[in-house]
């Protein structure tokens, strides 16, 4: 074997072992399909065939054995986990909200309960919708973001209020409702309280990010 082989090799088996000892550290340890209640196998064949599969999940991959979280831990609690099925694909796939400002909420919650892997799987989401790496970068690092668009300041102010003083302000509610209506205020509440569940059992489970990546989000003082 080469030396370039050898390193090759190396860092394979390294960020193998790495994946492996991320993994080890899963609480929910993942469920095979075929050793699924009825009840769990019903509500993973939903989620497989639901719109999350869609997106590039690495939590739900048509075809594969297992689904990952949160998925994998609402499993242990089969009725709870279908209700939320269906709460979360009306939160996340029939909002008011443009797509956008909806997962820019999500990476503010996400930035609020340091939930790595809920950063992780929709950083590139937002991306994607139109929201500015800078934006994203800064809000990673725990700062206000500069350089937010009109309707993104609205979306911060108010998720962040809420996050962190539990109420919003006259000026914050006010200014949201005059840009998205009182449907849109509650489409936003409603996404931050659902994504604050789901980073509950992120951390709870110590969800790994796939490949033994490192985690996307530094720790804050």
């Amino acid at each position: 074997m080469n030396r370039k082989t050898w390193i090759g090799a190396s860092l394979i088996a390294g960020l193998a072992g790495s994946a492996c000892a991320q993994e080890d550290m899963r609480r929910f340890k993942l469920t095979p399909l075929s050793e699924m209640t009825p009840a769990q196998r019903a509500y993973a064949d939903a989620v497989m065939a639901g719109p999350v599969a869609a997106t590039g999940s690495a939590a739900v991959v048509p075809g594969a054995s297992t689904i990952g979280s949160p998925f994998n831990v609402y499993l242990r609690s089969p009725v709870l986990a279908e209700r939320l099925r269906q709460l979360g694909e009306q939160i996340r796939f029939k909002s008011s909200l443009p797509e956008r400002l909806k997962e820019f909420a999500i990476l503010v919650t996400a930035r609020h309960w340091t939930a790595q892997y809920e950063w992780y799987a929709h950083h590139r989401l937002a991306l994607k919708a139109g929201l500015s790496p800078a934006v994203a970068d800064e809000l990673a690092q725990g700062r206000r973001p500069a350089g937010m668009q009109e309707d993104e300041t609205i979306i911060y102010n108010f998720s962040h209020e809420l996050h962190n003083q539990h109420a919003v302000s006259d000026v914050t509610f006010k200014a949201a409702v005059e840009k998205f209506g009182e449907q849109g205020v509650v489409d936003l509440i409603a996404v931050n309280g659902y994504y604050v569940l789901v980073s509950m059992i992120l951390n709870v489970d110590r969800t790994p990010i796939p490949g033994g990546a490192k985690p996307p989000l530094p720790l804050l003082k």
